[in-house]
């Protein structure tokens, strides 16, 4: 006769009671657990594997700040929280084994609990209301290159619409002819398509032009028509996950219609993180954060910013000149000990800014962006 197994309702190790099982959060990022939340206050999350226990307690205690990785950092185990955990625990019955499988099925999952002092939990709760606020008002004042643009006029219905040829949408771009361009985006939909293949030019410098060409037909394009633009990302999103294809100038494509109208596609940020493991797709990824974060630091500090922290110590130049870029946009103060390693660094370093390269070293972006850390810090005091 087969073993008899045993399950029971997952309870929180601090309160006692049973717990709901984990779900994904309202405003999921990428990297996330599920999680949930017990009525004494604690937050879990789920690991189904049990191979990821560590990233699974990253998330579960910046969950219990907030979201607030900065707060997180800072906090000391025992004093300010506890820690607790479930093994044998299987998601898809929302159980706990008392051995390592159910109907056959092997289970090696955990739950990861975390319950912030009450001191600190009240914390929490000011800092993030006042968060909220600060960037709320943010986001209503954000740089003159992203300030909302004016609506385009309205197109005559009458109009003899314009139909795209590729020499010709290429011709305005190379001339930077916005105007031209965009007319034509409003009059024909190959308009985009035919922009976009304006991106597999085996010259860097142009790819990088014309994916901030393409950003800025995008951004007037957009106050009348944000679903063909709409559109366009979710097209460069799913071309820049097929593996077997080239994504020259995809991501930075993406990074520019973000910058152009965050207020707008800036929910779109969070996705370039799952393209950050490609070495081929590294310095894009964090070009596109850093860009974004120039502009809206908000945006990028709203995400699992913290996986790329290792990159600031990267053995590829570009990689690290990029990474502390990043971290100095959205002021870091988590790693400026780091940054401050990297003043003597001289290696060679090109940043594309508005589609024009910018040559650079690594020490001079991270003297830039200690600066950025050190306002902040002084803001704070």
């Amino acid at each position: 006769m087969a073993e008899k197994i045993s399950t029971v309702r997952p309870w929180c190790p601090f309160c006692g009671d049973n717990v709901e099982k984990p779900r994904e959060p309202i405003n999921r990022k990428v990297d996330e657990f599920t999680m949930g939340v017990c009525q004494c206050g604690a937050i879990y999350t789920s690991d189904p594997t049990g191979h990821n226990i560590g990233a699974a307690m990253v998330e579960a205690l910046v969950h219990a700040c907030g979201d607030n990785w900065d707060m997180a950092w800072d906090l000391v185990p025992e004093d300010d929280y506890l820690t607790g955990r479930l093994e044998n625990y299987d998601e898809t019955t929302n159980q706990v084994a008392d051995k390592k499988n159910i109907d056959g099925r092997r289970i090696s999952g955990i739950l990861y609990f975390v319950r912030l002092n009450s001191d600190i939990a009240e914390i929490v709760e000011q800092v993030t209301t006042k968060k909220k606020e600060l960037d709320k008002a943010q986001a209503n004042t954000v740089g003159s290159t992203t300030k909302p643009p004016e609506m385009e006029p309205a197109r005559d219905p009458k109009r003899k619409k314009k139909r795209a040829k590729k020499y010709e949408i290429k011709e305005f771009a190379d001339k930077q002819d916005i105007d031209s361009l965009v007319d034509f985006a409003f009059d024909d939909v190959k308009t985009l398509r035919f922009l976009q293949r304006l991106l597999y030019d085996p010259e860097e410098d142009k790819r990088w032009l014309y994916a901030w060409t393409i950003g800025k037909v995008c951004r007037r394009l957009s106050t009348r028509k944000p679903g063909a633009v709409s559109d366009l990302l979710q097209r460069l999103y799913e071309a820049s996950t097929d593996s077997a294809a080239t994504h020259w100038g995809l991501l930075e494509t993406i990074g520019s219609i973000i910058i152009n109208r965050p207020d707008i596609f800036g929910a779109f940020t969070r996705h370039i993180y799952m393209f950050r493991g490609a070495p081929s797709n590294r310095i894009q990824v964090l070009w596109a954060l850093g860009s974004i974060a120039e502009e809206r630091p908000d945006l990028v500090r709203n995400t699992p910013y913290y996986v790329l922290i290792d990159f600031i110590q990267h053995p590829d130049s570009f990689t690290r000149g990029h990474a502390v870029r990043l971290f100095g946009n959205i002021q870091a103060t988590e790693v400026k000990s780091e940054i401050k390693k990297l003043i003597d660094d001289e290696a060679q370093v090109t940043i594309y800014e508005k589609g024009q390269p910018v040559h650079t070293t690594v020490g001079k972006l991270a003297e830039k962006a200690l600066e950025s850390i050190s306002k902040r810090e002084d803001n704070n005091e």
